[in-house]
């Protein structure tokens, strides 16, 4: 059994609270209080999300980011919050790659470390544990779910909607909720916890991808991302969740040149990421967002089986999903990471594998350089053998052929990442 130590991020004021004190009558997310809340309900249709739609809705503005956006202030008002983000001092190293270092000493909590297994990527849920269910309703900004209400409508035209519940009209239990982080690290962190009363272990399926790529769509902004981390991979809470904040910059990965290596029956691209640190996957296209999260989830899925920790970003509204498959934490474990990189205590998660490197030390942000970022996440990545053999068996997993493997070198299979012209015009979305 490999574990590590390290201190664990907190996501939610009733984080340290003990067990006892957590649960029935305090106004939690749990079968004891969440069916007579009144939380408010966002409904999005979705069968709207067709390609061109998605293509088309790129703007920064709409109704999903204005809600989040005016609720998470609204919760930075009341300080929920452990600190003052905004405060948090950002910079943008030199370099080919562009990485983003950000100083943020709140997250720099003085406790003992807690000892984590991280040679197991897929663990039964822990009710003992702290989770979701035990987070206070106050930190829920609302309810994220699929409408019926567009049943037998034109499905391009209906809109989403609003809804405020009354006591006791809580409806569907099985219920997504998005709550803050109240140790952000960028404006606007939120979770997204599919079904937050069925308790799931920290794992992805086809249903909870679609979701978190539905909210991608809903949001269609450039600068707004999701963030996956399975066990083993820096994941602090075996409880499933996705997390997603707004950058108003490019991440480094997204800007890097990838090699198209194939296309699923459904339209979905599969490339790979070249001149990067870390290898990884790029999923881009699908007639629609179940075509694209049902060949992500599939590839998801087999790594979990094959207990391969991994990273995921859902980036460009949806459109383009990166997997990272990663062995930074078993090195850890191992004793195979230089201790020079250890004492920055940076966990390399799916932020830091994009290229946005949160730093807890004052003299480790004013020495960051890109010199620094490559060292850290060269550790975080297989082996290219590694890779190889993980990216076969995924290709396996989902019905694909390697089709360009014979011509690797063949210029017209690089490409570099799509111009986005719509982050400038998207910038008061931040404002």
């Amino acid at each position: 059994m490999l574990t590590i130590k390290r201190v664990p991020t907190v996501v939610s004021n009733y984080q340290e609270e003990s067990s006892e004190s957590t649960g029935c009558g305090r106004n939690c997310l749990g079968n004891c209080c969440l069916p007579n809340s009144s939380l408010p309900l966002y409904e999005f249709n979705q069968d709207r999300v067709s390609r061109d739609n998605r293509r088309r809705n790129r703007s920064g503005f709409s109704f999903l980011n204005n809600l989040l956006l005016e609720q998470w202030r609204e919760r930075m008002n009341r300080g929920l919050f452990r600190y003052d983000v905004s405060a948090c001092e950002t910079k943008v190293l030199s370099g080919q790659c562009g990485f983003i270092a950000q100083l943020n000493e709140g997250r720099h909590l003085k406790k003992r470390p807690t000892e984590f297994r991280v040679d197991q990527v897929l663990q039964p849920f822990d009710p003992n544990k702290f989770n979701f269910t035990k987070v206070g309703q106050e930190e829920v900004l609302f309810r994220f779910q699929p409408s019926t209400r567009f049943n037998g409508k034109d499905v391009t035209t209906a809109e989403t909607r609003i809804f405020e519940i009354s006591n006791g009209e809580f409806g569907d239990l099985s219920t997504n909720v998005v709550a803050i982080n109240v140790s952000p690290i960028e404006y606007g962190h939120v979770l997204l916890i599919p079904r937050v009363l069925d308790c799931f272990p920290q794992r992805i399926d086809n249903e909870s991808l679609l979701l978190a790529l539905h909210m991608a769509a809903e949001a269609a902004s450039p600068f707004f991302r999701l963030g996956y981390n399975s066990l083993g991979a820096f994941a602090t809470i075996n409880h499933l969740h996705f997390q997603a904040y707004y950058l108003a910059k490019p991440f480094p990965v997204e800007k890097a040149p990838i090699r198209r290596i194939t296309m699923s029956v459904n339209g979905v691209m599969i490339s790979q990421l070249l001149d990067y640190p870390v290898r990884g996957l790029v999923f881009e296209g699908g007639n629609t967002l179940r075509d694209l999260a049902d060949v992500v989830a599939r590839c998801c899925i087999r790594l979990q089986s094959d207990n391969v920790p991994y990273n995921v970003l859902v980036s460009d509204c949806g459109n383009r999903i990166f997997v990272f498959p990663q062995c930074y934490a078993e090195k850890q474990a191992l004793g195979e990471v230089k201790q020079e990189l250890l004492d920055t205590q940076v966990n390399p998660a799916v932020w830091e594998i994009s290229g946005h490197i949160v730093l807890k030390r004052k003299e480790d942000f004013e020495g960051a350089s890109e010199d620094y970022a490559r060292r850290l996440l060269a550790e975080v990545s297989l082996s290219e053998k590694r890779f190889e053999e993980v990216k076969a068996c995924v290709f396996k997993a989902c019905g694909l052929q390697e089709e360009y493997k014979d011509n690797v070198e063949d210029k017209e299979l690089v490409f570099s990442p799509p111009t986005t012209p719509h982050y400038a015009e998207a910038c008061v979305v931040l404002q």
